[in-house]
């Protein structure tokens, strides 16, 4: 049974994983308009689907349906190559000390290939188990965790002796 929930549970649960589901957006996505569009939506039907808090890996698997969704009704209306020419989105919102370390970090992840990209997002930002990612994502968990396992030696490679 579902007690109600009061605009401060909503406030809470918002602060607190807000920033998770926002990078993940930021990455699913092709411009912070659009990342922001599918956030709302995925969470509004997450939290009414639930009827309460929902599970992370409900919001995370929402907002990357959403995303796809996106994308393809852009595609079919000609708008990849207008938004082609903009420039690209900021996933991390850094502190000014922290600009160049961040920028770095945020380098490293884009260049991992997608697949690797969208586990590292999940499993380190979004706090997922590795049975978790392989739901939102749709891979058996022998690949989630390989994926995961890859890109880590991809950004320990990236990154050796840039960051201590």
């Amino acid at each position: 049974m579902h007690h109600e929930t009061s605009p401060d549970e909503w406030r809470s649960w918002l602060r607190l994983c807000g920033p998770r589901f926002r990078l993940y957006a930021r990455q699913q996505t092709r411009t912070d308009q659009d990342a922001e569009d599918v956030l709302q939506e995925a969470l509004v039907e997450s939290w009414r689907r639930e009827g309460a808090v929902p599970p992370d890996a409900l919001v995370f698997a929402t907002i990357r349906r959403r995303a796809i969704d996106l994308a393809r009704s852009n595609e079919s209306r000609g708008e990849r190559e207008m938004v082609a020419g903009k420039p690209e989105v900021e996933w991390f919102a850094p502190d000014v000390e922290e600009r160049e370390t961040q920028r770095l970090l945020e380098d490293a992840v884009k260049s991992l290939q997608p697949g690797y990209r969208e586990v590292v997002t999940l499993k380190v930002w979004g706090g997922l188990t590795f049975q978790e990612i392989a739901d939102v994502t749709g891979v058996p968990l022998n690949t989630a965790a390989s994926r995961y396992r890859y890109a880590l030696e991809d950004l320990r490679a990236n990154l050796k002796g840039v960051l201590r």
